[in-house]
C-alpha cells in the first residue's frame, strides 16, 4: 500500500506560501498543507550567517508524489535554493491515510 510523507519547506511570507499551498492542493499533489507563520531562520549563505523571518509549510502527500511536489515547490518558489525535505512517516492513522490517498488520487472527482 502507498505510504504517506511530509514535505517540509519554508517561504519568505504567508502570501507566497498560501499561493503555493493552494496550487498543490488544487493539482491534487497534496491532501493538505499547514502554514506556520512566525519562524526565524539563521543559516549560512554565501559565506555569511543570515537571519530571515519565514513561514513553514508542511505538505501532506503520498510517497509517489514526493518528486512532483518537490518540482512544483521549486518551480513556484522565489528562493534560489529552497529547502524541500521529504520526511517518511513510520505510522499514519488508517482513516487519515485513506483520506490522504483519496485527496491525492489524480482520477478522483
Amino acid at each position: 500500500m502507498e505510504r504517506a510523507v511530509l514535505v517540509y519547506t519554508t517561504y519568505p511570507g504567508v502570501v507566497e506560501a498560501e499561493a503555493a499551498g493552494k496550487a498543490l492542493v488544487e493539482r491534487r499533489l497534496a491532501a493538505c498543507v499547514n502554514i506556520l507563520p512566525g519562524m526565524i531562520s539563521l543559516y549560512a549563505w554565501e559565506g555569511a550567517i543570515e537571519r530571515a523571518e519565514e513561514v513553514v509549510m508542511i505538505v501532506k502527500t503520498r510517497a509517489s508524489l514526493a518528486e512532483p511536489v518537490r518540482a512544483a515547490v521549486k518551480d513556484m518558489h522565489s528562493y534560489e535554493t529552497p529547502a524541500v525535505l521529504v520526511v517518511p512517516l513510520e505510522s499514519v492513522d488508517s482513516s487519515y491515510l485513506e483520506w490522504l490517498l483519496a485527496a491525492t488520487d489524480p482520477v478522483a472527482p
